[in-house]
């Protein structure tokens, strides 16, 4: 078995600067819900309050994305535990810094975030909401095994437009956890899907 190239562990203290400059990337944050400029303090506040949150609870929970070797922080990834149906499903979002992208990084990430939620905790079935211009979040999701289950128009107010708003369309991708374990036997077998 080929060793992780990336761990996902609590945000530390420590992890606020590089969380801040990959946040404080226009690049980055054009397809997310902040707004820019994102503050140091405001990392911080989240860095502690997440420190003690795990997967299994209700509501989001923040993960690091480290390089296994360095520690060197290269995004993140949340998790939001659904209430209404007794926590069987799972949002999740996930940021990478510019200079991790397009090495499969977030792929594996990915892969060990999945792994957690429907090994260890059970879940039923874990969506994302992502705007569909941002093709490499697709791609991701595709590579996982996620379906694309539809797409509302003009249904997101997108805050961090210059303009101070601006509604943008937002795709729903789905994954169950029969078809996770489905599409992991056939990566297990060489496919390369993950």
């Amino acid at each position: 078995m080929t060793p992780h190239r990336v761990v996902l562990r609590h945000l530390r203290p420590q992890d606020a600067p590089a969380f801040v400059a990959y946040r404080n990337d226009p690049e980055i944050a054009r397809f997310q819900g902040w707004t820019l400029p994102y503050a140091l303090k405001d990392a911080e506040a989240l860095i502690e309050k997440m420190y003690t949150r795990t997967p299994e609870q209700p509501g989001w929970t923040q993960l690091a994305l480290v390089d296994a070797s360095t520690g060197e922080l290269l995004g993140d990834f949340a998790v939001n535990r659904a209430v209404p149906d007794h926590g069987a499903q799972a949002e999740i979002g996930f940021t990478l810094a510019r200079h991790a992208q397009g090495r499969g990084l977030a792929s594996e990430g990915l892969g060990l975030l999945l792994a957690q939620l429907f090994g260890p905790y059970g879940l039923h079935r874990v969506y994302a909401h992502i705007d569909p211009r941002n093709a490499p979040a697709a791609a991701l999701l595709h590579r996982a095994g996620f379906r694309h289950e539809g797409t509302a128009l003009e249904s997101y107010l997108h805050a961090t437009s210059e303009y101070g708003g601006e509604w943008t369309d937002d795709a729903l991708y789905g994954l169950l956890a029969r078809e996770w374990r489905s599409h992991a036997k056939q990566s297990e077998q060489g496919d390369g899907l993950i």
